[in-house]
């Protein structure tokens, strides 16, 4: 296609996405300079991914879009803004309550994503393209290194707590993204903006990063509460506070949320039960009260045994007696890294003082 065309391409399937509901869109070629491969390699080797083994198996598809799918030439990065209506740390304050990351309080965006990329993908095929044209779509589970492909689309940059960034909606976008055959004109890469600012360094509660731009998984809490299924090492227990799935502390701290409106999409919405919900409450779920509280829910998916392992270490660090009985209800439970970590909050709520 001649450059006028291509560029008239562009601007529809811009148009599109933004009737669809995505608040930004951008296009980068499907390659990875050195930078970004270099970077996962090291973060590999220095065993920073933990127990994600999922990240090393499949290291060289997540390196380069071409090792993924050999016949891409281009790919649409698409952002979804969840920014928060108030302050996504309230309720740290309120160590009696558990408190969800802001991206799990609504429905799983993953479903909402994909199905709205794929919405997108049939009009680029039907409308925009020649025919024989192939694409396709990518919502985080697959090998894909979202965050770098945002960048080179200039969607936004990965700031130095390694999440992307944007001057419009802060750090909060959900990232997506459609593999296409269609040779189309990529935009500018997106500079960084972070200069001398390290809040998001300096915000988070385990220190989990160890220089700017670098993350160590195995201390963070999004990856202790969400990805790691074994029993979390005592010294990051006290710092997890009445967090029960992810953290938002580094992404809060950037003072480009200062731009970010909230979010507009319905079904990300918090629902009312996980704005603040009750410890104790939580506690007495069996397996079937999990999976029907949780139904359509991104925390559906750890099970009921680790989001249990969570609730009794934020018991632990509520200082309120009134757990006590829920604390020694998890102390029965059949699940040994359970019945571990209410343990280790009955120990806390009955120390003297």
């Amino acid at each position: 296609m001649c450059p006028a065309i291509v560029d008239a391409v562009k601007t529809r399937i811009s148009e599109k996405a933004r009737a669809l509901g995505f608040d930004a869109v951008g296009f980068a070629a499907a390659e990875l300079g050195p930078e970004a491969r270099t970077r996962l390699a090291d973060f590999l080797a220095q065993g920073r991914h933990g127990s994600m083994s999922w990240m090393a198996d499949r290291a060289e598809q997540r390196s380069h879009p071409r090792a993924l799918w050999p016949q891409a030439r281009s790919v649409i990065a698409l952002g979804l803004s969840y920014a928060p209506e108030s302050d996504p740390l309230a309720n740290l304050a309120h160590p009696e309550t558990g408190n969800i990351s802001v991206y799990a309080r609504g429905r799983d965006y993953h479903d909402v994503v994909k199905g709205m990329l794929k919405h997108l993908a049939a009009f680029i095929v039907s409308r925009c393209a020649e025919p024989g044209t192939e694409v396709k779509v990518f919502v985080d589970t697959a090998p894909v290194m979202e965050k770098p492909l945002a960048m080179r689309a200039g969607i936004g940059w990965q700031g130095k707590h390694t999440n992307l960034v944007s001057r419009r909606h802060g750090s909060w976008l959900f990232l997506g993204e459609i593999y296409t055959t269609l040779a189309l004109t990529p935009d500018e890469p997106h500079a960084d903006r972070c200069g001398t600012c390290t809040r998001c360094m300096t915000a988070c509660p385990t220190d989990a990063f160890p220089a700017p731009y670098q993350l160590d998984a195995r201390r963070c809490i999004s990856y202790l509460t969400i990805e790691y299924d074994g029993p979390i090492d005592p010294e990051f227990r006290p710092a997890m506070g009445n967090r029960i799935y992810g953290c938002d502390d580094c992404l809060a701290a950037c003072p480009w949320n200062r731009f970010a409106q909230a979010g507009h999409t319905a079904k990300l919405h918090a629902r009312p039960d996980l704005a603040a919900p009750d410890l104790a409450d939580l506690a007495s779920l069996d397996d079937a009260a999990f999976r029907a509280r949780f139904t359509a829910s991104p925390i559906k998916r750890i099970g009921r045994a680790r989001f249990a392992r969570n609730v009794a270490i934020a018991i632990g660090n509520s200082a309120d007696p009134r757990l006590i009985p829920a604390a020694e209800h998890l102390v029965r439970d059949s699940d040994p890294v359970v019945a571990d970590a209410a343990s280790w909050a009955l120990y806390r709520l009955k120390l003297p003082g």
